[in-house]
């Protein structure tokens, strides 16, 4: 299924140190802000307190959100769990107030508004789990990482593979740049939106990558530049229908989601974006760069050369 069709690649490469010079800065930017401001991490990271209350009928979400934060409360969740009258509400730990303090005046306020509601458990998440939480969330972008390097060295090459890696580490470095200057809540959904950018950014290297080798196996004239463009340029349709779909459910999140999703939905939104961009101009660049040849793919004879900008070669484009 096409859109459209190309009939002329278009120089993609010729323009790529250009490009590359922008993810650089934009890459070093992201890692200054991280060390300069930091991740402003959730209450699942730094500790704090976890209420569970129940409401007789359903519960205002947005009501008991902005109830907690007049009381002086910074950065509370507060979301539906089970059914649509219990609420969970998270507060972050504060210095000289006991978790105790903090539920009473919490479940106060909140049965002044609604008489009806009952507090059904209250509990301190300490920050020792906060940091078994952050050490195994870096266990697992570790552990994704890797099997990504070990599955496209085994599909293509190591060149592949490293340029394909840097690529994607280039996205999850940008995603958490955006939230480091911004002050975005960072939480475990993130984090989830995280590695699941991981994965997604490298379907479309993989799909680059795969046509880049069909055309070293057919056309035996051109240079790894052309070969590169022809790859991109021939894969652009279905990129747009693909990722346009993906950013159609992921805005409807961001959009109508509401709170409990917005940040999850926007970093997903974020990697979406930068993983189309790195995939053409950051993976598919660094691999030129690295020297990928035709006889590192291709295994025996090849076909009978054709002109991918000729319409009666019979090449599919």
């Amino acid at each position: 299924m096409e859109f459209f069709k190309i009939h002329r690649d278009i120089p993609f490469m010729r323009h790529a140190l250009i490009f590359n010079v922008i993810s650089f800065s934009t890459f070093a930017l992201a890692v200054f802000f991280l060390f300069s401001r930091g991740l402003h991490l959730s209450v699942e990271f730094t500790g704090g307190t976890l209420m569970e209350v129940s409401y007789q009928q359903t519960a205002d979400v947005g009501k008991i959100r902005d109830t907690v934060a007049g009381l002086g409360f910074a950065d509370v969740q507060v979301q539906n769990f089970g059914n649509s009258q219990d609420v969970m509400i998270r507060l972050p730990a504060q210095k000289g107030v006991s978790t105790a303090q903090q539920s009473d005046k919490v479940f106060s306020a909140l049965k002044a508004g609604e008489p009806g509601v009952t507090l059904r458990r209250t509990e301190f998440v300490g920050p020792q789990v906060g940091e078994e939480l952050a050490q195994d969330g870096m266990k697992a972008l570790a552990m994704v990482v890797f099997g990504i390097m070990v599955y496209l060295a085994f599909r293509f090459e190591w060149k592949y593979a490293v340029a394909a890696i840097i690529a994607n580490l280039h996205d999850v470095i940008i995603i958490l740049g955006f939230f480091a200057f911004f002050q975005w809540e960072f939480s475990l959904a993130v984090l989830a939106a995280v590695l699941a950018v991981l994965g997604y950014s490298v379907n479309e290297s993989v799909v680059i990558f795969d046509r880049i080798r069909e055309n070293f196996r057919r056309y035996r004239k051109l240079n790894t530049e052309q070969i590169i463009d022809n790859a991109i340029t021939s894969t652009i349709s279905r990129t747009i229908i693909t990722h346009g779909s993906t950013q159609i459910m992921v805005l409807s999140m961001l959009l109508f989601g509401g709170p409990t999703l917005f940040y999850f939905a926007l970093a997903l939104t974020i990697g979406i974006l930068f993983g189309i961009y790195s995939s053409v101009f950051v993976a598919a660049a660094i691999a030129m760069w690295l020297g990928i040849r035709r006889e590192d793919l291709v295994k025996g004879p090849a076909r009978k050369d054709e002109d991918p900008n000729d319409p009666n070669s019979g090449a599919t484009v």
